[in-house]
């Protein structure tokens, strides 16, 4: 449903995750507290990439590949995601500074390779233009969110199936 309770002590990284939940219409629940951004921001991105791994069980019926593209103001963020069992992330996101309300930019890229990781998953996420670092990430968790709706949603075409030609999918 797109619901939300997140607490990090990080308030654009709460700001981000609840763009991912509202956009990808997943409920996220995260309470979460730490010294170091760094590790804060890690741990997170490990637990949502294994709930979602555990939430989609052996993957049965889901689309598995999708992609979104998303506006917002001068900035583009377009993220495709293949829910494949391998995790592998191609980030080609550029940031004008290296700092966002004290939040490093870093963090940003850190959390999407730790999330493909732990989900599994292919991550290609890229943004072509933009000029505000918020606007720039804002719309690359927001797209995220779009890819990850699509590719897990069930297809009625192909219940029970898995989405693949191999008789599994790396769990």
């Amino acid at each position: 449903a797109g619901r939300y309770e997140i607490v990090t002590g990080i308030r654009i990284f709460d700001h981000l995750l609840s763009q991912l939940s509202r956009h990808g219409l997943f409920d996220i629940n995260v309470s979460a507290t730490g010294d170091d951004p760094h590790h804060l921001v890690e741990d997170v991105a490990i637990c949502l990439g294994k709930a979602l791994q555990e939430a989609l069980g052996d993957k049965r019926g889901i689309v598995r590949m999708a992609d979104a593209s998303v506006p917002m103001d001068d900035a583009l963020a377009m993220v495709a995601v293949d829910i494949s069992g391998r995790g592998y992330a191609r980030l080609e996101c550029e940031f004008a500074e290296n700092d966002m309300f004290g939040f490093a930019t870093d963090l940003v890229r850190h959390f999407l390779k730790t999330l493909a990781a732990e989900a599994r998953m292919n991550l290609h996420a890229r943004i072509p233009y933009g000029v505000n670092d918020h606007h720039k990430a804002e719309a690359l968790f927001k797209a995220l969110g779009r890819a990850l709706d699509q590719a897990t949603r069930i297809d009625e075409r192909k219940e029970g199936e898995l989405p693949s030609t191999k008789e599994w999918i790396d769990e």
